[in-house]
This record gives C-alpha cells, structure tokens and sequence, in this order.
C-alpha cells in the first residue's frame, strides 16, 4: 500500500512541476578523453568493487523484512561475503523519516573495512513531496550534535565513548538541507554514530565505508559530511540519491570530498546514477536543490551493465551524465537559488502550478519500481539471489563490452 501511496506522490511531484513534454531517455554514449581533458572510462577495479557495493547495500532490504543475523545471515546475498561480521542492525520505523540499515565489519579474505548500509525506502517520493518539509539550516558537526541516544531506548542504547579531539570544524554559510532527509539522519545517528565511535578506535586500520541507496544514500550522504569532520575519513558510496542541500551546500560537500589534483578512481565519494531513475534529479531545481560533485553515470537503460556503460562525470551537473535529463530552466532555478523562497512563496508557486498536468518522457513515474532499483542488480528485496528478475541474469563483470 506504501508503495502505490509513493507512485501517487511521486506522480505529483512531477504533474505539479512540468509543462512540455520531452523526447524519450535514449542511452547516452561513452565519452573518451579528449587531448588535455580527463578520462571518463572507469578502471575495471571500480567497476567490480561498485558491483560489490550494490549487492552489499541490497542486503539492507533484510533489514525491517525477514532481518539479519550474527555472524552475517539473512535470505539474501550475505552468503558472498566471507569474513563479514555483523555488528548491529537498525529500524527507526515506519515513518517518512525512516531509516533502516546494518553495522558490520569486513575482515580477510574481504577487504578490511567497517562498513554501514543504509537501506532505500519507497517512501522516498513521500518525503520529497512533502511540502512541509521546507528547506532548513544545515549546521555541521559538532554545531547540532545532540545526546545522541536522547532518542533511543534504554534497553537499546549503546555506550557513548569519549568524543575525538580530532575535530575538523568549518562553517557551512548560506547552507540548507532537505529537511526530511535531515530528520532522517538525525533518527539514525544515535543508533550508528556510538557504534562507530568504538569500531574506529578497535580497528584503525579498517577503512570506514558508507553505502546507501536512494533515501539511505541522502542519509549516507549526510553521514559523511558528520564523519568526515571527526576525522574518520569516510569512503562513500551511493546509488540513486536525490539531491539534499542548496548550492552552498553542495560546494560544502565537494570541498570536503573532492581535491584538484585526486585522480577518479582515488575519489572518497561515488555518486552513481542511473540514466533512467528519476530520484537524483529530485527535489526539484525550482525548489533550490542541486547535486554535488563525484557522479558515475550508468548509461546503459537495462540490466545488466558492464565496464564500457559506466563514465566518470566532471563537476557537480555534467550535462553528459544524469543532469543532461532535467529540463529546468535556468531562469527558474535562479529564482530559487539557495532555497531561500518563503514558506508562502513556495506553496503559492505549488498550488499555482497545479494545473500544469504534462509529463516529459524522460520523467517516467514507473521508473521508481525499475531504473531507481537497478544498480548492476535489481535491489530492494530480500530473497535468495536478490530479486527474482536477477536469478537467471548474467552477473554484470561478464557482460558484452567487459574487457
């Protein structure tokens, strides 16, 4: 029933925004480097370990489902991975703020790493069309930490070690946040943040790795930037995130995330998309919203794809990737830019665009069912083989096209 509730609000979202109608989502080819310019191919090592993430994240869906269970158990793809350990898994509940996800902790033969997924909900169109979650002020840590088990159950805290004195503190000017995916974050941090805070200290050597996917990739996103200014140098991974914050605050995120000089493949943040999932084009440009720097793009429509599908993207909108799908016009995004209009100018511009009822192709709403759940695999179920369209699919690294 959710899900139907979140096709509707999903839908107007779209009905309420857009006039013309645009020409079908078409593949968009691969682009080689040119003389002097960087390279848009991805190594094959990225590509095998983004497949690796897809189907990490995937088994999050257990999570509020069938669960799972220590050492590293549940009915979908645990049994790939050797050497994972589970440390805690967590169900803020069933809200638009939810938030689910798992702690666990990768040893040899696996890649050291500490890692935590955090799982999409379908809820996801709810939470961006809800207008009364307005843009509000993003503050960085330690600015808004609070207790962070305040919220927590007793029987279900988790004991706060002492906070690092490595904090790197910046200020983060004119910046707004989703305040959905704010709340969002704010319910999970008290259930993941003091968990952290002892794994980092019991294994230096493991690298700390986000992943998430749709809203758990807003709330990874938000994750990072809480992270990254204790000091632990988070390695993030989404796929199909929505846009979060205003301007200021994606130029916050790429200064925290990307260097000048870093070479692709050594980027600490990995923003896939999708060319046919509509999510990372939401919230709307004409509500203030815009994506930040570190897209991979994913060009091929269909599953499954393989090492020549996917491009590096340059900057926070390259209009060779995902951005090339939004129709926004400039005039407008700069009206909102920011995401300074007044709670009354915005739900006048709403209720004004109401009868604005024509759809673009390249915005279409059963795509949250399809191109938003494939990232290499089809995600978000929790059953042996992941989703059943996947049993008899080839695996992605043996694709045509795979050197």
């Amino acid at each position: 029933m959710r899900l139907w509730i979140s096709l509707f609000a999903f839908a107007g979202v779209i009905f309420s925004a857009w006039t013309a109608s645009g020409s079908p989502t078409t593949q968009i080819p691969l682009l080689h480097s040119s003389s002097g310019g960087p390279s848009r191919n991805i190594p094959a090592q990225l590509f095998y370990e983004l497949e690796e993430l897809s189907r990490i994240v995937d088994i999050s869906y257990c999570v509020g489902t069938t669960g799972i269970q220590k050492p590293f158990l549940c009915a979908s793809r645990c049994q790939d991975f050797v050497g994972f350990e589970l440390v805690t898994t967590w169900n803020t509940g069933p809200l638009l703020a939810d938030s689910c996800g798992y702690i666990a902790v990768s040893h040899p033969p696996s890649r050291p790493r500490i890692v935590v997924a955090f799982r999409g909900t379908y809820s996801v169109a709810n939470t961006i069309a809800d207008l009364s979650t307005l843009p509000q002020e993003y503050v960085p840590y330690p600015g808004d930490d609070e207790d962070e088990t305040s919220d927590v159950p007793y029987k279900d805290q988790h004991p706060r070690a002492q906070r690092s004195a490595k904090v790197e503190t910046s200020r983060c000017d004119n910046c707004t946040v989703h305040a959905g995916f704010m709340i969002s974050w704010k319910h999970t941090r008290p259930h993941v943040t003091p968990q952290l805070e002892e794994l980092v200290k019991q294994y230096p050597g493991y690298q700390l790795t986000l992943v998430g996917h749709s809203l758990g990739g807003a709330v990874a996103a938000l994750a990072s930037l809480d992270y990254k200014s204790r000091g632990w140098n988070p390695q993030v991974t989404t796929f199909g995130e929505p846009r979060i914050g205003n301007l200021a605050l994606m130029h916050y995120m790429d200064r925290a995330f990307v260097s000048e000089d870093a070479q692709h493949f050594k980027s600490m943040y990995r923003r896939v998309t999708h060319v046919d999932d509509p999510v990372p084009l939401l919230p709307l440009k004409e509500w203030g919203y815009r994506m930040h720097a570190g897209e991979i793009f994913i060009s091929k429509p269909d599953l499954s794809p393989s090492v020549a599908d996917l491009q590096y993207c340059i900057g926070d909108e390259d209009p060779h990737c995902i951005a090339a799908a939004d129709p926004a016009s400039p005039q407008s995004a700069e009206k909102l830019e920011g995401g300074e209009l007044a709670e009354r100018e915005l739900r006048e511009w709403w209720n004004a665009d109401q009868s604005k009822w024509a759809v673009p192709s390249r915005y279409r709403i059963w795509q949250l069912l399809f191109a938003h759940r494939d990232y290499f695999w089809r995600l978000g179920l929790c059953l042996p083989g992941g989703d059943p369209t996947d049993w008899y699919r080839e695996h992605p690294l043996f694709d045509d096209g795979m050197d």
